[in-house]
């Protein structure tokens, strides 16, 4: 089953075509697809040779990733304290495949368990990696748009009253009265009033890479912007539990509010999200219920 509509699926032989007709020197590289069971949401993976890796968006709101992380990766890397995927290679339409994709290099390592971490020196690593990342100049970097992970909770408003209507009609093992009141509470939060700075946006399990408990890289920039905090703040509940989780937190230091708002990014693309991967991505469907449960105690009166 497609994972979204108008879904765009790559063939490895379309791969071949354009590594031959953009990047013969690459051309001899065996192409070999990614397994499911690391599949993503926004690209399909493919494997060349031992050292590269082919990321082809599948899905319009990813056609731009390739540009931005030529753009931005290359000055962010030397300041971060794990791996990041700086492109080599930006490429063409072509082969029948309507967007720019991109090789990167191959980056070693596992991900950590996708339905949550009890990793305490993992969390303290990637407290390090977000914590260097907000200290590079965000003077120039691209300012995070309404709706978007960084801005005000505000903007995502209308999506999570939806999602929460089509929520009604399921038991996912949550009251959804008291999602909304969650919801009601970290959209009352004060705003990020102060200065921007760079946020990763998607820190979740699958897009850290560890070798022995430690964090070695971090991949896939698609949320990549300057704006409020939170959103990385919140992959203590994304990806951490139990004692990584406060740690993570208190390696962070975040105030009251952002940690808050924090809890208003775990939850609004879990709520979301929910519904839309139901039935085409039910690992994604299962993440999504884990962290409505973990804000909505996070938020409760004791939490």
């Amino acid at each position: 089953m497609p994972m979204h509509a108008h879904e765009v699926r790559v063939t490895p032989q379309q791969v071949r075509r354009l590594l031959q007709e953009q990047c013969p020197h690459w051309a001899d590289l065996p192409v070999l697809p990614l397994p499911d069971e690391v599949a993503g949401t926004d690209h399909v993976l493919f494997r060349l040779g031992d050292a590269l890796l082919a990321r082809m968006p599948k899905v319009a709101w990813a056609v731009d990733q390739a540009e931005t992380d030529r753009k931005w990766l290359p000055a962010l890397a030397p300041h971060l304290p794990a791996r990041v995927p700086v492109p080599l290679h930006v490429g063409e339409p072509g082969a029948g495949y309507p967007w720019h994709w991109s090789v990167v290099p191959w980056l070693p390592g596992s991900t950590p368990p996708r339905l949550g971490c009890a990793n305490e020196a993992l969390a303290r690593d990637l407290a390090s990696f977000v914590h260097a990342l907000q200290t590079i100049d965000p003077s120039d970097g691209p300012v995070k748009t309404p709706g978007s992970r960084g801005s005000a909770l505000r903007h995502a408003d209308a999506g999570v009253r939806s999602a929460l209507s089509r929520l009604a009609e399921h038991d996912d093992g949550f009251a959804v009265t008291a999602a909304e009141a969650a919801w009601d509470a970290c959209l009352a939060t004060e705003e990020w009033d102060r200065e921007p700075v760079w946020i990763h946006g998607d820190l979740q399990p699958g897009n850290l890479l560890t070798e022995q408990g430690r964090l070695t890289a971090v991949i896939d920039f698609g949320a990549l912007g300057v704006g409020d905090p939170a959103p990385d703040v919140a992959a203590a509940l994304w990806t951490f539990t139990g004692a990584a989780r406060q740690a993570y937190r208190k390696a962070l230091g975040c105030d009251a509010a952002t940690w808050r708002r924090a809890c208003g990014w775990a939850l609004a693309p879990s709520l979301t999200g929910i519904d839309y991967y139901r039935h085409s991505f039910p690992r994604m469907a299962e993440h999504g219920r884990r962290m409505v449960r973990a804000a909505i105690s996070e938020l409760a009166p004791n939490g």
